[in-house]
């Protein structure tokens, strides 16, 4: 009996990915401004899953992506290693982002808003800084709207074992990270919070979307294609968003009686904390939707118009840091300044142009360092030095 390959990812970069990450950055940073009405364009208003879901599934795509091609070529330990990394990269980007977001907030809370170290979750820096501060280094202190990185960390840190475990049996794996989210959502399992509480986003429970993710890269994919292009799912899946879209807008505009209270019960208010059900299976239904009516191949993916998001996607963490700053800073200028909807629209178009900016830079930046700009410069170089001798 021959030994089955481990699971590797097909080649290719799928667009897709990059594309709705891009989206789920600028959603996440509009959403993020409070009274903002271009807010009401994202996909959190229409349904049960929202831009956090779509971030942290894709983002196990593309860690099992990555980091199962590195272990195939190069070795378990060196593809561990390279994951644990990426691990460090994504803290010491938490922390900067953390400092630089906490002064920001100290700063303007020092010119007479105070009130904005109670709404963000700061005031203990102030109070206790070297208790906070501390942590916040562990993770367990987070000022408001900075949830998702320590998420991420976390989750990527525990990806090692279960990756090994995946490239050998990818069902089995996912059934372990099952059972994790089914006993954090009986027992309820979280992570302690400082001061108190626990962690907004559940590890053991968002676990799972990013292992459905790593999942779906590794195999999973082809094996439900059947599925995926079964006319019966499509429909079940048009139906399941309807009904989320007709739930979520009646909730939202507060108009449920023409809902049943039991259901309403059900679905309000939204557990974001240890991802309902509902929202796993939104998001599936959605991802049903998007793999049936836009293919991989599409040539709508190489349109300049959707270029800008496609870039956001693949230059993520910068970009999402940079989001997170800018909603602080759109925040305080429509709650001091002004709230009118034409500053709400300015912010929001700004925001998501600088974020798009950065996300160009970085990637011109980084070619850079490409082989073909490090054997061109030495070659620069010496003409500049028989021009200076001469």
């Amino acid at each position: 009996m021959k030994n089955e390959a481990p699971p590797t990812p097909s080649p290719g970069r799928d667009l897709r990915l990059d594309l709705f990450r891009g989206l789920a950055n600028w959603a996440i940073f509009l959403d993020h401004i409070p009274n903002n009405a271009v807010a009401w364009l994202t996909t959190r208003n229409y349904g049960f899953s929202d831009a956090a879901d779509i971030f942290v599934f894709i983002s196990g795509y593309t860690a099992a992506f990555v980091y199962a091609r590195r272990m195939a070529l190069q070795g378990i330990l060196a593809g561990t290693a390279l994951l644990l990394r990426r691990v460090w990269q994504l803290y010491v980007a938490h922390i900067l982002l953390f400092v630089f977001y906490a002064v920001a907030i100290g700063y303007v809370a020092q010119r007479g808003h105070s009130h904005l170290l109670d709404e963000f979750n700061v005031a203990g820096l102030i109070e206790q800084p070297v208790a906070t501060l501390s942590q916040g280094l562990l993770l367990k202190f987070k000022p408001l709207n900075l949830d998702v990185l320590p998420l991420y960390i976390v989750i990527m840190a525990g990806f090692p074992p279960l990756l090994i475990l995946m490239r050998r049996a990818p069902d089995l794996a996912l059934g372990a990270s099952v059972i994790v989210y089914l006993s954090a959502r009986f027992y309820d399992w979280n992570f302690s919070a400082y001061p108190s509480g626990g962690w907004y986003f559940n590890p053991f429970a968002w676990q799972l979307l990013f292992t459905m993710g790593a999942w779906a890269a590794l195999g999973g994919r082809t094996r439900v294609q059947t599925l995926t292009r079964s006319r019966t799912v499509l429909v079940a899946s048009i139906v399941f968003v309807v009904f989320a879209f007709v739930v979520t807008i009646a909730v939202r505009i507060g108009t449920t009686s023409f809902l049943s209270a039991d259901l309403i019960d059900v679905f309000d208010p939204n557990d974001k904390t240890n991802l309902a059900p509902y929202r796993v299976i939104h998001l599936l239904a959605l991802a049903v939707i998007v793999v049936r009516l836009f293919p991989k191949d599409s040539s709508v993916l190489h349109s300049a118009l959707l270029k800008p998001a496609i870039v956001c996607g693949k230059r993520s963490l910068e970009v999402f840091c940079v989001g997170i700053f800018l909603s602080f800073i759109g925040h305080f200028i429509l709650e001091m300044y002004s709230n009118a909807l034409v500053t709400q629209i300015a912010l929001s178009t700004m925001g998501i142009s600088l974020m798009t900016a950065i996300a160009f830079y970085r990637t011109w930046s980084r070619t850079l360092d490409a082989p073909s700009a490090i054997t061109i410069r030495p070659a620069a170089d010496r003409r500049a030095q028989q021009e200076a001798v001469t």
